[in-house]
């Protein structure tokens, strides 16, 4: 299946370094940021892991749990996990899956055909806890994933999940965001009551709201 934003992110079991996992009842009411690696022992995948493990921290803040996808066996992962904890300093701390016989690659489209016939894309997926895809990246095999970059997405969609605003480019937390453009002068008077800048009509600048988690 080809999954896209806004489709519900389907259920499966597969083992993990954790032991076996049922994606649903492991993720709860927890936002899930699930990455894929084309198979152990690859460079570039070994730094990805160990700054995960590292950001792991802000993550939970965020109420995200993380979730890493290998083509590999557990001992093979196993095996993976040491090299990871000896070079990056950081110890693997949460659930890699063992995708040996493909099947969550295939159900979450992470196979590529004209990147690998056998082999997963180095591809982010971001799910929100009704289990609704919200964000996706893929990465080529030769540039590191930037997890600065999807713990801001994730800050920008869980605040305008709460608050009619969007986020503008390069929006850090504190940062001034936008009203949506739905929201008329009026209706945007109730909610912002200290006032905003209109670069244009549809362009209203406001202080950030606070985020709700």
């Amino acid at each position: 299946m080809s999954l896209k934003l806004g489709d519900t992110v389907p259920d499966f079991a597969q083992d993990s370094t954790e032991g076996p996992l049922h994606f649903h009842d492991w993720a709860g009411d927890s936002w899930v940021v699930l990455f894929s690696h084309p198979k152990d022992y690859t460079p570039v995948c070994t730094t990805e892991l160990g700054t995960v493990a590292r950001l792991k921290p802000d993550f939970d803040k965020r109420g995200v749990k993380v979730l890493g996808l290998s083509v590999d066996p557990v001992d093979s992962h196993e095996g993976w996990a040491r090299d990871i904890a000896e070079t990056q300093g950081t110890a693997l701390n949460f659930p890699l899956i063992a995708d040996h016989d493909r099947k969550v690659s295939n159900l979450l489209d992470l196979i590529h055909p004209k990147a690998s016939d056998t082999t997963t894309v180095r591809t982010v997926l971001v799910i929100d806890p009704t289990k609704k895809l919200r964000l996706t990246l893929t990465y080529p095999a030769s540039t590191g994933r930037n997890f600065a970059e999807i713990l801001r997405t994730i800050d920008s969609l869980q605040l305008t999940d709460n608050h009619k605003v969007a986020t503008p480019a390069d929006w850090r937390q504190g940062d001034d965001v936008i009203i949506v453009p739905s929201l008329d002068d009026e209706a945007a008077e109730a909610l912002f009551p200290q006032g905003w800048t209109a670069q244009k009509p549809y362009l209203r600048l406001v202080r950030q709201p606070e985020a709700v988690r």
